[in-house]
């Protein structure tokens, strides 16, 4: 006989579901994406944590092709905007277009008003554009003139960016970034990987001309998405993912842990050991920070076949939570500390609850 899946034994009939789905769209990913499998993974996250993601990687790390996989799975709009520095805010929101015959002005929509955005090379627009996505991001609305409009449900931002080439390039604001759900490092596939990549290529020409059918209504996105918000979480996880927030934060941190960075009360874990990492971060997360830790340990939890949050959820989360809302300091870059070695030292220095 088979042996039973123990993960599926004991878990409820919505988590048993939410893993079925998670199975089909692995699958039908795996037809377009070789490997990648955070990525994938991160991008559904995303879209069940109700949030943006921005995806950072060199050209050719199918960062683009997955996004795109991922919209035609949905039964949703979807829309890609290539950013460019002569990119201006109409061309996302829209504008308003004058009436001849009675002097009037009608709004015509941007692409924006759609379900899925993927902003291809989103650091490659101006100030101006990114004010206006950081409105679409942040209100899910967008502003054409005396009108403010919402836009549709769901919505969410899928951006990707480069993180070598700097020419051309601007620096997203912070609070575009803080806006960011989850920032996914995508990196190169394996040699396996890679070789089945170079196998496939033979049948690329038929593969483009197929077109992928939906297999997920706005009903699953949003099934899941419950189920991910029911998955229980303990006090004392809440309380260490607060700890974490707080340990990124250089000046007045230590009022969120009163005997130290351990659990509270016992004192472990401070001094030295903070400091260490603290001289290589010049701004720390927000509270929404660990609004989204909370959500995405959930979401982790769920796809693992459980309802419950473990403390191994709360740290592998952490890094694509908190690496792109840790501004670094001139030390690390003399250095050359990554945003995610700071946040291992930070996992290092905050005892586990």
């Amino acid at each position: 006989m088979p042996e039973k899946d123990n993960r599926t034994e004991d878990i409820s009939a919505d988590v048993k579901k939410s893993l079925d789905l998670l199975t089909v769209y692995r699958t039908e990913m795996a037809r377009a994406v070789v490997g990648q499998k955070a990525l994938v993974d991160g991008i559904l996250a995303a879209a069940v944590g109700g949030g943006h993601a921005l995806l950072e990687g060199v050209p050719g790390v199918a960062k683009t092709l997955a996004v795109k996989t991922f919209a035609s799975l949905f039964s949703l709009g979807f829309k890609r905007l290539q950013f460019t520095p002569d990119l201006l805010p109409s061309d996302l929101t829209g504008t308003l277009i004058y009436n001849r015959q009675d002097g009037s002005f009608s709004v015509r929509k941007g692409p924006l008003f759609t379900n899925i955005i993927l902003a291809d090379e989103v650091n490659r627009a101006p100030a101006k554009v990114q004010s206006a996505l950081l409105e679409a991001m942040a209100e899910r609305q967008v502003t054409i003139g005396e009108d403010t409009l919402p836009l549709p449900s769901p919505f969410l931002v899928l951006a990707t960016q480069n993180p070598v080439e700097h020419e051309g390039t601007y620096r997203l604001p912070e609070a575009e970034l803080d806006r960011f759900f989850l920032k996914l490092v995508v990196g190169y596939p394996s040699p396996e990987e890679e070789r089945q990549i170079v196998l496939a290529d033979a049948g690329a020409a038929e593969a483009e001309t197929e077109t992928r059918k939906a297999v997920f209504s706005a009903a699953d996105l949003h099934f899941l998405q419950t189920t991910a918000a029911s998955i229980h979480c303990e006090d004392a996880l809440i309380r260490y993912m607060v700890a974490l927030t707080a340990a990124t934060r250089p000046v007045h941190a230590e009022r969120h842990a009163p005997g130290g960075w351990g659990d509270a009360g016992n004192g472990a874990n401070t001094g030295s050991s903070r400091g260490d990492y603290l001289q290589y971060i010049r701004l720390g997360a927000s509270p929404r920070a660990a609004v989204s830790l909370c959500r995405y340990a959930k979401i982790r939890a769920m796809f693992a076949g459980r309802e419950w949050v473990s403390p191994e959820d709360v740290k592998d989360a952490a890094f694509d939570v908190f690496r792109h809302r840790i501004t670094l300091s001139y030390e690390a870059s003399a250095s050359g500390v990554t945003a995610g070695e700071v946040v291992s030292m930070i996992l290092d220095a905050v005892a586990l609850p």
